[in-house]
């Protein structure tokens, strides 16, 4: 994605987040849920008149913080050289918080469901997206998978990653599995994410040690 669209996009992105809570915010209850524990039901309330803007501010902040580290990192011009891709993640994420605020609002509206079910699908894109970008991520302080040993080591850097991406991947199909499993859908993202962290933090090690004997 060109920068010049990337910009466009998530500007759009974010102006229909806060023209939805604009819409809504009449018909809202003065207390609204704005947080769901592990089994999908509300657990936490808000008032309205900052709660309905909470995740579009939310949103903006992230979005100028993500465009803004790539120009600021040591190896700048190695993002440079898959900035397309990160862009294309970045505006995933800005749809994967839309969608949440979306979800959020129909809630609020007396539309009830499992919150953690309907997030599966949209954790299982962003994860799909994390492994697109970490397999085309060059080496870097701010973007990737980030340990002592892939910092230290380009070949380790390129291995990690390699797996990395195919781990990741592999993950947004097993977190699309709690879709059918409500009552235990939280394990089936939680689990993924703790392992995958594990094991690649492990592997980047193990390579490092092996390319160092």
């Amino acid at each position: 994605m060109k920068i010049k669209l990337f910009y466009i996009v998530n500007a759009l992105i974010i102006l229909t987040g806060f023209g939805i809570g604009a819409y809504y915010f009449p018909k809202l209850p003065s207390m609204i849920a704005n947080h769901w524990g592990p089994q999908g039901l509300a657990d936490g309330y808000s008032d309205k008149s900052w709660g309905v803007f909470l995740m579009p501010i939310i949103s903006t902040v992230l979005f100028l913080l993500l465009s803004f580290l790539p120009h600021i990192d040591p190896n700048a011009k190695n993002i440079q050289k898959f900035r397309e891709k990160y862009n294309i993640f970045v505006t995933v994420m800005m749809v994967f918080f839309l969608y949440l605020f979306v979800l959020t609002i129909s809630w609020n509206l007396g539309n009830q469901f499992n919150m953690v079910q309907y997030l599966m699908p949209a954790f299982a894109v962003l994860f799909y997206f994390v492994g697109d970008l970490v397999k085309n991520a060059e080496p870097n302080f701010t973007i990737g998978i980030r340990t002592p040993w892939t910092l230290s080591n380009s070949k380790v850097w390129e291995k990690t990653h390699e797996l990395g991406a195919k781990i990741y991947q592999w993950s947004a199909l097993i977190i699309l599995i709690g879709i059918f499993v409500p009552d235990f859908a939280i394990f089936f993202m939680l689990i993924p994410v703790i392992l995958s962290s594990l094991l690649l933090v492990l592997y980047s090690y193990l390579e490092f040690r092996k390319i160092k004997q």
